[in-house]
Order: structure tokens, then sequence, then C-alpha cells
């Protein structure tokens, strides 16, 4: 049975070659294409890939697109594969070399089932790999495509990747709705791991990371309008409870990047950006808040 490993990528070439050589070396019996769609990089990822397609990466298949995104790279992905199952990882994603055998074993014998593997969030560059488990690290996303296997079939049955989602957030979750629609079900599959590299948190990712949330927020209110429920509102953070909760740790957002700057400066000093990130969390929730609501409110005025 052939596999495709789908592998949506934009400017990230230097964590991308450390993703595709540990793609390239798997324990794995069966056949299998990694697929790179590049999603209009300005960087030198497609000179590299196609430099090194023919010796160092022979299971590598390059597609190329204009910069339009995640869930539209995926789909491009989905409609090209030669597989009969799918698998997707991000392109900052450094897996085992049981990667695949994993998701394999887990997933034989489940017809109307996907594997989800196990994503360690690392800030270890030069070494992805020697990084542990966390508490942090637990997910309880039904369908999140940092690491999941699933047939091809399904994908398509449940309409692909919905091309709405533009910004940052929410495409995979939302396409995971449909899919537990079909009745398809999760199996956890630990052995598959993938190191899931970024850099260590520093001040200078702020504007970048409250971009992301306030995008996030936007993509939410997408997300509620196809699927109006309570999980759903729970999941964006468009409730009165997180309303209340983090505009009273905020102060209604009096602490902020701005007035939290010395603290975040002096855990980063002290060798804990980690800890600097989760404190920044605070505030990052209330852009993400504000943005569902403003979001919410202009879809209803207009």
């Amino acid at each position: 049975m052939m596999w495709s490993v789908i592998i949506p990528t934009y400017n990230r070439l230097p964590i991308l070659q450390k993703c595709l050589l540990a793609m390239e070396h798997q324990d794995f019996n069966g056949d299998y294409e990694i697929l790179v769609i590049d999603d209009g990089s300005t960087d030198d990822t497609i000179a590299w890939v196609q430099a090194n397609q023919e010796i160092n990466l022979p299971h590598v298949r390059l597609l190329q697109q204009n910069h339009q995104g995640a869930a539209a790279a995926r789909n491009l992905g989905i409609e090209k594969a030669l597989g009969e199952i799918v698998v997707f990882i991000d392109s900052d994603l450094v897996v085992t070399e049981q990667f695949l055998s994993a998701h394999a074993e887990a997933l034989q014998n489940h017809p109307r089932a996907f594997t989800y593997g196990t994503v360690i969030n690392t800030a270890n560059f030069d070494e992805p790999t020697s990084t542990k488990f966390k508490l942090t690290d637990i997910s309880n996303a039904f369908f999140a495509t940092g690491n999941v296997a699933i047939a091809r079939h399904w994908l398509i049955e449940a309409g692909m990747f919905d091309l709405q989602f533009k910004q940052y957030g929410w495409e995979d979750l939302e396409l995971g709705v449909r899919l537990k629609n079909l009745g398809l079900k999760l199996i956890k599959c630990p052995q598959a791991i993938g190191y899931h590299w970024h850099p260590a948190f520093n001040l200078a990712q702020l504007p970048h990371l409250i971009d992301q949330e306030q995008q996030r927020g936007r993509m939410g209110v997408i997300f509620y309008k196809k699927h109006p429920t309570w999980e759903v509102k729970m999941m964006i953070q468009m409730t009165w409870i997180h309303r209340l909760l983090w505009g009273t740790l905020t102060l209604g957002g009096l602490i902020n990047e701005r007035s939290l700057q010395p603290l975040l400066s002096w855990l980063i000093n002290q060798g804990k950006p980690q800890l600097a990130l989760e404190v920044a969390r605070i505030f990052l929730n209330w852009y993400n808040v504000q943005s569902v609501y403003a979001a919410y409110n202009l879809e209803h005025q207009s």
C-alpha cells in the first residue's frame, strides 16, 4: 500500500531540511512518497529541494503554488497524492525512523479511523529529538495536521480543507468536525513521534504572535459560522467565560506586551524563555478573545 506524506511549507528552509532528511530515513516496509507543497516561499526552498531530489531526497515530489495558505496547500497535496493513506506533518517537524511504521501498525484493521501521533515541542535546533515529552505537549485535538495519518478517500468524502480559512488557525479542526460526522474515530499513536521545532521565545516574536492570535480569532468565527455549537464556541473562546477570565487577568488589557516587558525580559535573561511565553499567553489570549468578538460583531453588522 502506497503512503503519501504531505508537507506544506513557507520560508522554513533550515528546519525543512531536517524535516525532509528525517522523512527519507524511515524504517518502513511499504512504499511512500513525500509531497512538499511550497506555498510561495521567497527563500531558497525550491532551489534546495530541486538540487537534492535525485540523490538525497528520492521520495520527494515538489509542488508549487502562489501564497494561498496551508489549507490550499494541503488540498493540492491531497489532489496530487498517489497514496491510499495520507500523512500530514508540518515542515518544522522532525520525526523518528519508526514514524511511518508506527502509524501503519496503529491504523491497520481500523477502516473508519485515523491515527494521531505524539508532538513534542522543542527549541533545540541542533538536536531536536533529544527533547523529552512534557505536560505542555499533551493535545486534546480531535484532528490536527501536525502529525496525523488517514485514508485519502475520507478526506475527499469530507470535502477536504475549507479554503475560507486563508489566515492562521482552525482549518484542520474544522475538517475534524466533518470527519467526526462521518463516523471516524481517533486512535492515539504515541510511538509516532514528531519533534516540533520553534525558536526559543524572545520579545521580537511578540508582534507576530499577537497577529497570529488576531488571525485565529477571525478564523474562529468562520469555524463557528459553519458549526454553531457550544463545543465550537468553547474551542474558539467565544463565551462569557473566556471574556471574563482573560479580561480579568489582563485588567481589561492593561496587562499587555508593554506593561509586562520588564518581567518577560527578566525571565528570558534568567534562561526561562518558555515560562516567559506562558506568561505572555495571558495577554495573547485576550487579543484572541477581542478578535473573535470583533469579527463576530462585524459579521452580524454586514
